[in-house]
């Protein structure tokens, strides 16, 4: 489980047009795709986004399941003329730790800031609260929009963060989807039980108001006669994963945990092997493709052959070896 604070660097810096049409331009798209595979990939984490300019740190979202309110806020908040002068990292990393303090020790604290400028005003000695950070165990990445600064990468060397500098676009694009995929657990994280709630869809009921809706200014959305039901306070969610408002239970289904669960025991890679030349034809036990090419990939447990494509997909998407299924070996 992921509690991510997203660090958006809105001073004038971020006006420059070296990214088309302007930096915060192309960072706001960016994140849209971002945030959208950030919660596919990570279902029952939470999200939260935070602005630095005019020499401060200011809260845009709260940590939440929700892509769409974040993605919202994006939209209606990192214009160009929203960005003004000066970011500040201490306050960006004050306000983040002050937020993630109270988060639960099993679960993963991390701060992604994107920095466009080559500048920080602070209003005191940085390197304290680097410390600060450090002892709640918070990682921080950076990914630099403009050149490599000796405070950003102190930042990340100190937390075992990541610090990138971006080449163009879709360099940019590249270095974001990275983080989707969670950071390696550290040894001495705390292991812990969640207590979770699986509701099951309700298709037909009497109309009644979601909970997500009720703070929404149309009056006509979330009033429907389906939904997802809180299984202990019976509370109506429109959408999966979710925490509940009432009795603050964790909202998922089982595909959301399956999702989650592929990066904590991630799928064995296979071995690498060469065909020998010969007048026998081999298929790929995937696709069934003729294996022309010299290199294929085997699995270590049911030692069927696979094609390089084949092997690229089942370890980025499916998540499971075809042969290990269809012998009963495979445990899911």
């Amino acid at each position: 489980m992921r509690h991510l604070f997203l660090v958006i660097d809105m001073s004038k810096s971020m006006e420059e047009a070296d990214l088309k049409p302007t930096r915060i331009a192309c960072t706001a798209k960016l994140l849209e795709n971002f945030i959208t595979e950030y919660f596919d990939q990570n279902p029952i984490s939470q999200l939260g986004i935070l602005i630095t300019k005019n020499k401060r740190a200011e809260k845009l979202t709260e940590l939440s399941g929700n892509p769409k309110l974040h993605i919202n806020a994006i939209k209606k908040s990192c214009v160009v003329k929203a960005c003004q002068g000066e970011p500040s990292l201490q306050n960006t990393l004050s306000l983040a730790a002050q937020s993630l303090r109270h988060m639960p020790g099993h679960s993963s604290k991390e701060i992604l800031i994107l920095f466009g400028s080559l500048t920080s005003c602070d209003p005191g000695d940085v390197n304290q609260t680097i410390q600060t950070v450090l002892g709640q165990n918070i990682r921080c990445s950076i990914i630099g929009l403009a050149a490599e600064m000796k405070v950003c990468k102190t930042i990340c060397q100190k937390t075992q963060g990541t610090y990138r500098v971006i080449l163009d676009e879709s360099h940019f694009k590249e270095l974001l989807l990275h983080h989707v995929t969670p950071p390696t657990a550290k040894a001495d994280t705390e292991a812990a039980l969640i207590r979770m709630g699986f509701p099951q869809h309700v298709a037909k009921g009497p109309p009644s108001f979601c909970m997500c809706h009720l703070d929404s200014t149309n009056s006509s959305s979330g009033m429907n006669t389906h939904g997802y039901y809180c299984p202990q306070c019976k509370s109506k969610y429109c959408d999966l994963p979710v925490e509940c408002k009432v009795c603050s239970l964790t909202l998922v289904s089982a595909p959301h945990l399956a999702r989650s669960y592929q990066h904590l025991f991630p799928f064995p890679q296979f071995e690498e092997i060469y065909l020998p030349v010969t007048t026998e034809t081999r298929q790929c036990e995937a696709c069934q493709i003729v294996l022309k090419e010299k290199s294929a990939s085997t699995c270590t447990g049911c030692k069927q052959v696979f094609c390089l494509d084949c092997d690229a997909y089942i370890h980025e998407s499916l998540h499971a070896c075809p042969g290990c299924v269809a012998s009963n070996d495979c445990k899911l």
